[in-house]
C-alpha cells in the first residue's frame, strides 16, 4: 500500500495535481473486512491529506460508532485521490486516470464488504460488474453480491455523509443503511 501511496503522490495523469495541497491516498486497516469508497477529497481532506476529516467525516465517525466500528477497523478511500477544482464533478477522463489506484487498493485489502458512498463511487464499483446505476437514490440501501478485482464482495451503496449536511432528511436513511451494514457484518462473522 505504501507503493500505491507513493505512486499517487507522484501522479501527473490529470491536472488535479497542479492545484492540490495534498493527495489523499486513503487510510485504515489493511486487513479490513469493510472498505468505504467515497467520491473525492473535499477541502479539509486536501488540507490534511486524509479522507473524511471534515464535517462529512464527523458524520461517518458517528455512523461507525453507532454500529460498533471505528476507523482503525475499516479502510477508507476515494475514487479520486485529489480534490477536483472548486469541488466540481470529475470528468470521465479524470476518473479513468485515477481508478487504477483504487482498484489496486481493493486488490490489496480484499474486503468482504465495499460500502460505496455517493453517486460516483457507486457508479464506478457497480459498473465494473456490468451494472448500470441511474442515481444513488435508486440503489442506496441495496445489496449486490458481485465479483470485483477477481474476488466476490458484497457492495452496499449509501448516500455520501455530506448529503446529510445538505439534506438532513437523509440522516435516517444513512442510519438504516449502517444498520444493514452491521447485520451483514454479523452474518459474515466479522464482528
Amino acid at each position: 500500500m505504501e507503493q500505491v501511496a507513493s505512486e499517487i503522490t507522484a501522479c501527473r495523469k490529470c491536472g488535479f495535481w497542479k492545484k492540490r495541497k495534498n493527495p489523499v491516498p486513503g487510510e485504515g486497516n489493511l486487513n479490513a473486512d469493510v472498505m468505504f469508497v467515497g467520491e473525492a477529497p473535499g477541502y479539509w481532506e486536501d488540507v490534511e491529506g486524509k479522507p473524511f476529516v471534515g464535517s462529512a467525516g464527523e458524520i461517518l465517525d458517528d455512523m461507525l460508532s453507532k454500529i460498533g466500528l471505528s476507523r482503525d477497523r475499516v479502510y477508507i478511500g476515494n475514487v479520486l485521490k485529489c480534490r477536483p477544482p472548486e469541488n466540481r464533478d470529475p470528468l470521465v477522463s479524470e476518473i479513468e486516470a485515477c481508478v487504477p489506484y483504487l482498484d489496486e487498493q481493493i486488490s490489496i485489502i480484499k474486503p468482504k464488504i465495499i460500502v460505496t458512498l455517493g453517486r460516483h463511487s457507486t457508479s464506478h464499483i457497480l459498473s465494473k460488474c456490468g451494472l448500470k446505476v441511474g442515481g444513488i437514490t435508486e440503489v442506496r440501501g441495496s445489496r449486490y453480491q458481485v465479483e470485483v478485482q477477481g474476488f466476490r464482495v458484497l457492495v452496499i451503496p449509501m448516500y455520501h455523509p455530506a448529503a446529510v449536511l445538505y439534506n438532513p432528511r437523509y440522516r435516517g436513511d444513512l442510519e438504516r443503511d449502517f444498520q444493514l451494514l452491521r447485520r451483514e457484518l454479523e452474518r459474515c462473522g466479522c464482528v
